[in-house]
């Protein structure tokens, strides 16, 4: 299971070598990351809305080639694991050459908001959201 978006690197995301800062990095993830959650109904209303927190534990960038200010890019975030946590793999590509500019990961856990606990196997309404959305994915 994976999304795509393609964005525009705006003027504020780059520094005065007119190359994205790398914190911008995580916040395209975090868009693509969106995007993903939005497939199978549960982002982060939709989190907090049955009582769990996903707070991300670790991330990781790969820079493998820097990124400009009008440069049209395509973020892909990819569904890894989710038994026990959400590990969702990234890329980002030139979105007109195809040519893979950067990857990375984040991790994420549920807490369970009414005892700020983490839990160490994720709670039965993201398996329920999967079901469903593969269910109604297999079904077209």
């Amino acid at each position: 299971m994976h999304a795509d978006v393609i964005i525009e690197v705006p003027f504020h995301d780059v520094d005065t070598m007119n190359v994205v800062w790398h914190g911008h990095y995580l916040k395209y993830f975090e868009i693509a990351r969106c995007k993903l959650l939005d497939q199978f109904h549960y982002n982060y209303n939709q989190m907090r809305d049955s009582g769990f927190a996903w707070p991300v534990i670790e991330s990781y960038v790969r820079y493998a080639q820097g990124i400009e200010f009008a440069q049209k890019i395509r973020i892909r975030a990819i569904l890894k694991e989710w038994e026990n946590r959400l590990k969702i793999e990234y890329q980002i590509f030139n979105a007109e050459s195809g040519k893979r500019l950067t990857k990375g990961f984040t991790s994420q856990v549920a807490v369970d908001m009414s005892t700020r606990e983490m839990c160490y196997q994720s709670p039965q309404v993201l398996f329920d959201c999967l079901n469903a959305w593969s269910e109604f994915k297999a079904g077209k």
